[in-house]
């Protein structure tokens, strides 16, 4: 199977791995499962960090590619029809922009979402499967 990664899912799995759910831990350490981080997810990441919104321990949001490839993740990157055509996902609660662009790419690319956020289940109309 293939799976997307939402942000916290990421650092999750790499620093704090006791917060996913037994189903999630399992899945990502499947080596059967294509796991993906979406290149957004390390604009996210590199964003809150300059803004100290997010702290990182021994890491800096450079370095997270290298760990994620390490950790046996593929890099998931956007390309032009994906973000041209991204004014079709309908507008629903959640208002964040690198949420909303990798439900985008979970969509498009037809991968199933490892996340905990329950206002995804919003975009499951569109076509958006998610799992936790």
């Amino acid at each position: 199977m293939n799976y997307l990664l939402d942000t916290h899912a990421f650092l999750w799995s790499i620093f704090d791995p006791q917060k996913l759910s037994e189903n999630a831990g399992k899945t990502i350490l499947n080596p059967e499962n294509n796991i993906y981080v979406s290149i957004i997810t390390f604009w996210e990441i590199s964003l809150k960090y300059s803004m100290g919104k997010l702290d990182l321990v021994n890491v800096l949001p450079d370095d997270l590619p290298s760990v994620s490839r390490e950790a046996g993740f593929d890099i998931l990157e956007i390309n032009a029809d994906e973000v041209s055509a991204f004014y079709k996902l309908p507008k629903q609660r959640h208002k964040d922009p690198f949420d909303r662009l990798i439900i985008w790419q979970a969509i498009n690319r037809k991968l199933i979402l490892i996340t905990k956020d329950s206002q995804f289940d919003d975009y499951k109309i569109s076509g958006l499967k998610t799992f936790w």
